[in-house]
Order: structure tokens, then sequence, then C-alpha cells
């Protein structure tokens, strides 16, 4: 059986408990809960399967969705905060170069980039390896939401955020990098690193690839000898993921060029929008098992 964490099973037990047998019935609520999860778009499974066990339509909206959030962040955070703050290799490049100038408060400012970057990709995994230790259907959908609360207080608060200076950097650009690294990992591990959406050089990269074995031209059978073909399914994904990085990166730099850093919070809310269905359905199992236990 399920294993639900303690907390959660205090918190209903007192309060979702009373509310299953006063005013509203048990069976309404789960009615309630089953008619919004008929009403949402994305897939049932979308935060759900894993790797292999996924399919190339529940990669594709993956791709779409959360390439469009990453292009949004990075172009537009640009415009906010002056870096852009998912191009690793870019970090990486400026620390060796400034190192090699001797300028080391760039360098460990690029330094703090990139531990920033690593420690969101760390607590998204994290979050991620205790929720499968326990079972939970929303482990994903959890971390979503809480990037889009980390999205939320760089919209609300990034103005007052601009001003703190940590390790020669504004405190905004490594909430950012947390940010991004947090997107990048959830999406690689649900995947199996069929998917990433933070950056675009191994994208592009394999898009020549498979455009290169779609212009080949096999002109002689030999016995013995493959044929080169190209992957169409893997192509149409990462086109969809350039593309759909490119869109959130326009809308994003137009965004945060109007209205500045509460740009982020129609993206926070997208990202609860993708985690709703796992977390309904959670709570749906949740619900269940607590109709048994006062039955």
């Amino acid at each position: 059986m399920r294993r639900i964490p303690r907390y959660l099973r205090v918190i209903t037990s007192r309060y979702l408990g009373r509310l299953l047998k006063g005013r509203l019935e048990g069976k309404q609520l789960q009615a309630a809960v089953e008619a919004t999860l008929a009403t949402l778009p994305f897939q049932e499974k979308l935060l759900v399967r894993e790797g292999a066990l996924r399919s190339e339509s529940l990669n594709r909206q993956l791709a779409w969705a959360m390439a469009f959030v990453a292009g949004a962040v990075n172009a537009g955070g640009f415009l906010a905060v002056g870096h852009y703050t998912s191009h690793m290799t870019g970090v990486a490049s400026t620390m060796a170069d400034m190192m090699a100038l001797g300028d080391m408060e760039t360098a460990l400012a690029a330094l703090a980039m990139m531990l920033s970057f690593m420690a969101g990709a760390f607590l998204c995994t994290t979050l991620i390896s205790l929720g499968q230790r326990r079972r939970m259907r929303s482990r994903y959908a959890l971390t979503l939401v809480l990037e889009s609360g980390f999205l939320l207080v760089f919209g609300l608060m990034g103005a007052r955020l601009e001003t703190e200076i940590r390790f020669t950097l504004p405190t905004t650009v490594m909430l950012l990098c947390f940010i991004m690294g947090m997107h990048n990992a959830v999406t690689s591990i649900i995947s199996g690193a069929a998917v990433r959406t933070t950056h675009m050089t191994g994208t592009v990269t394999d898009i020549g690839i498979e455009l290169s074995r779609l212009a080949y031209v096999n002109r002689h059978q030999r016995p013995g000898r493959e044929r080169i073909v190209a992957n169409r399914q893997k192509l149409i994904l990462l086109l969809l993921l350039l593309v759909s990085f490119i869109g959130g990166g326009v809308t994003g730099a137009l965004a945060f060029k109007h209205v500045g850093y509460k740009a982020t919070i129609p993206l926070a809310i997208f990202l609860c929008f993708l985690a709703a269905r796992p977390l309904l359905v959670e709570l749906q199992l949740l619900l269940h098992r607590i109709r048994r236990q006062w039955e």
C-alpha cells in the first residue's frame, strides 16, 4: 500500500476528515476532483511516466511546455539582470578567461552562478528521490510547484533582491541560476535525458545530425551494409524544443521589457497548471484512503 508522509496524515486527519464528516460528503469531493481532472488539457501521465516508459507524445508535450518556460526565463532574465542564467558553458568559459586574466572578482561571480545552478539541480533531484522512496506519483509535480514558488519570489521581490550582493553578484542572478538548475534537472530525469530544455547547444547539434541523415541518399544497396536513416521522431522533438525555446525567449523578453520582474508570475502559474493533474490524482488517492479509514 502507498505510504503517505506523516505530516500529510496529520493534516488530513485533523482538517480533511472533518470536511468529509461535515458539510461535504467524501463522494462529492472525490467527484469534484475527478471532474477537474477531466477538464485539464495535459495528458494524465505527463509528469508520472519516466524514461523508456514515456511515449513520443508525452515527451513532445513536455518539451514544448518546459522549453517555452526556460526560453522565457533565460531571455527575459537577461533583460532583467544582464546575465544568461542557464548558459553554463559560457559561464565556465568566462570563469576560465577571467582566472587567466587575473580578474578574480568576475571569476568568483561566474563560480557563484555555476554553483547556484548546480544547487538547483541537487535540490530537485533530492526531492524527486525522496518522492520515489515514498512512491509518490506527484514527486515531479511537487518540484515544479516549488520552482514556481521561486519564480514568484523573483517576480514579487526582484527589485529588492537586485540590491543585495552575494559573492560579488546580485541575488537575483543566483536565484535565476538556481531555478534554471531545477528546471533542467526535472525534465532530464523524467525523460531519461531525452529532453533538455535550458540550453540548445546539444539540441542544435542533434538537429544538424538528423538533417544530414535525412538528406543522405542511399544510392547502392549492398548486402551487410546498413542504410543511413534519420530518426524522424527525434528530429520533430528537437525542432519542437528549439522553436518553443525561441518562442518563449521572445515572449519573455517582451514581457520583461514592459512589466519587469513580474513577468515571471504568469510562468509560475503555468508551471502550477502543468503540475495540477498529478497533484489532483495524489489528492484523489488520499481521499480514497481516508474514506476507507472512516468507513
